[in-house]
């Protein structure tokens, strides 16, 4: 069996795809692509899919208070290729007379709201290129919900210097949505059109990974050939105002405003493998791409929050630099934010500590390594974060570090390395340590001893050190696999989670039973990103929605962004072929949410 042939088939997509910005340099724009015309945008909008509005759940004494409204659907993608088959080249025509319409832009990657404003970059076919770039997967891919071409793509037919893993990338777009109007405005061709060097960088870029907003200035920013490409606009006008590339940084994931001043989280080096940093945004509109660094850390930063006075950030593992409780994921905190001169200055990088690890809840050390965490929030006096898996990714290191000698061994590893999201919370840090409390988790988990059976190895029980206060991992569904985003809105805490269920029926028998085995039978019932919410702190988190927000093709929830009647929340959906409005499926490509909530004052929300 070709297990790595296997694996790679199996993996969902996650956003670690920097690699790829090492090969695509000089890369041309994106082949046949267009920008669907109104009436087009204005089709994809108007559609209810039946299936997908069955299958979102009404409020029910259950669900969460606070979001009293239904969904909207305020933008989607829309096709911009005709796919006609793996190999020969795309029709030329538009729309598509022949062949089949194509939404390639998958992820809403970065979000910001500035007023009535809502800005956003988007990345491509981000499930194919991880699949290509990070398990090598070259062998074209097509089913009725997606395809991924690798090599036979046009778009490396027209360049051959495209490696055959990132055949499937292309360009992202940018947009701007106002509220108040209701209207998207396509703002790339303000980029590509300003000068050569700006079309360059932005289409030398994987994706828009991260977007803010301050003092009139719109960032947004994403991997890039030669670090992280940052693109600036005016908020109130729309007038763009330039791009850099940042050499020092290979990945930027999150951007927050905090006591009066912007901050971002990058990695450092390519794929952020040389650790992390907190920039804070020093520039303005006439010099809109000047930071100081105000955090150095040993891991990529993934997500930033302020929690009574500091700053504290998640991280993500540093991949090769070992499996040291500093390097893997972990949560940091800051001095205080307002020691001296307001915010954080250049004093305070060298001064975070890590106030609570992985290793301290994961009982084997390959899986340990390879955990993330993402989305955290301030909640009822309570800091809030939680875990992310890459599917699969667990069973490789485990692969790598021990090295199965059978297909038997195989089968147990993939049962026992599978993890769903933890949620956790801590409340006390005065002395650099987070007491932690487990809200839904797991009191026992699967490790490897390789010492077992006269060195043969053994998978045994041992305990996490911490109890469940309130359910199982995943919210009660082992294929919620990402905390992706927590935002606080009308006396609530917001968790959004990626679910990879719908993909798991595609895994191939030798990796999907024992998938199964360990995770248990996918319910297609619950396909869809999950959105939860915490009401009060004392209390479960709801349900708001276990569906993907009404289309269960959106598997992730990828940013939310609030204001005192809603949040927004921009979904990932990387299913390029679900284009027929004319069947019962709901579409694929990114979609941009509303959803409304109580306007509360409750002190629960109070950091």
């Amino acid at each position: 069996m070709d297990r790595t042939r296997s694996v790679a088939r199996s993996l969902l997509p996650t956003a670690t795809v920097l690699a790829a910005t090492l090969t695509l340099a000089g890369l041309p724009a994106a082949h046949g692509t267009v920008s669907a015309g109104p009436a087009v945008q204005k089709h994809l909008l108007d559609d209810v899919p039946p299936k997908a509005a069955e299958r979102s759940a009404a409020p029910t004494s259950r669900q969460s208070a606070a979001a009293t409204g239904k969904p909207e659907l305020l933008a989607k993608a829309v096709p911009d290729e005709c796919f006609g088959g793996i190999g020969p080249p795309y029709p030329p025509e538009w729309p598509c007379e022949s062949g089949k319409p194509k939404v390639n832009q998958s992820y809403v990657w970065g979000l910001t709201k500035s007023g009535d404003h809502l800005w956003f970059g988007t990345a491509a076919n981000v499930h194919c290129l991880t699949l290509g770039v990070s398990l090598t997967e070259t062998e074209p891919i097509e089913n009725d919900d997606y395809v991924c071409e690798y090599g036979e793509s046009p778009q490396r037919a027209e360049s051959p210097a495209i490696p055959p893993a990132a055949g499937d990338w292309r360009p992202p777009k940018v947009y701007l949505y106002d509220t108040s109007s209701r209207k998207l405005t396509d703002k790339t061709g303000a980029i590509t059109k300003k000068s050569e060097i700006d079309r360059q960088r932005l289409e030398s870029t994987v994706g828009i990974r991260a977007a803010g907003s301050h003092q009139g200035v719109v960032l947004l920013g994403g991997p890039g050939i030669l670090g992280i490409n940052l693109f600036a606009f005016d908020d109130k006008s729309g007038r763009y105002l330039g791009s850099t590339t940042v050499a020092a940084y290979g990945t930027i994931r999150n951007i927050v405003v905090a006591d009066g001043a912007l901050y971002a989280g990058v990695g450092v080096g390519p794929d952020g493998l040389a650790g992390g940093a907190v920039l804070r945004w020093t520039g303005n509109k006439s010099s809109p791409f000047k930071f100081i660094v105000v955090g150095k850390l040993p891991a990529q930063v993934a997500d930033l929050v302020v929690h009574k006075g500091r700053m504290f950030v998640t991280t993500w593992p540093s991949v090769g630099r070992g499996v040291q409780s500093r390097t893997i994921g972990g949560v940091w905190m800051s001095g205080w934010l307002t020691d001296g001169k307001r915010g954080l200055t250049t004093a305070d990088a060298i001064s975070w500590r890590q106030v609570w690890s992985v290793s301290q809840y994961e009982p084997d050390p390959a899986v340990a390594a390879t955990y993330g965490l993402g989305g955290l929030a301030s909640y009822g006096g309570h800091l809030y974060w939680g875990t992310m898996h890459v599917p699969l990714k667990a069973t490789q290191a485990h692969a790598i570090r021990h090295r199965p000698a059978s297909d038997e061994q195989d089968s147990i590893a993939t049962q026992n390395t599978q993890r769903s999201t933890s949620i956790f919370r801590a409340s006390n840090f005065d002395k650099g340590k987070a007491s932690a409390q487990l809200l839904y988790g797991a009191a026992e988990l699967p490790a490897f001893d390789p010492n077992a059976n006269d060195g043969a190895g053994e998978w045994q029980l041992r305990p996490t050190g911490y109890k469940p206060k309130f359910g199982a991992s995943g919210f009660g569904n082992a294929y919620n696999n990402y905390t992706w985003k927590m935002v606080v809105a009308g006396g609530s805490l917001y968790v959004g989670t990626m679910d990879w269920s719908y993909l798991s029926k595609d895994l191939p028998p030798t990796v999907g039973g024992p998938v199964q085995a360990g995770l248990g039978d996918a319910d297609p019932a619950s396909s869809g990103a999950d959105l939860w919410a915490f009401d009060n702190p004392k209390k479960p988190a709801k349900p708001v929605s276990i569906t993907g927000l009404g289309n269960y093709l959106n598997y992730g929830i990828r940013t939310i962004v609030a204001d005192r009647s809603a949040i927004y929340l921009g979904m990932a959906n990387p299913m390029n072929l679900r284009t027929d409005k004319g069947d019962d499926v709901p579409e694929g490509g990114w979609e941009l949410i509303r959803l409304p909530v109580a306007n509360s004052k409750s002190s629960a929300a109070r950091p």
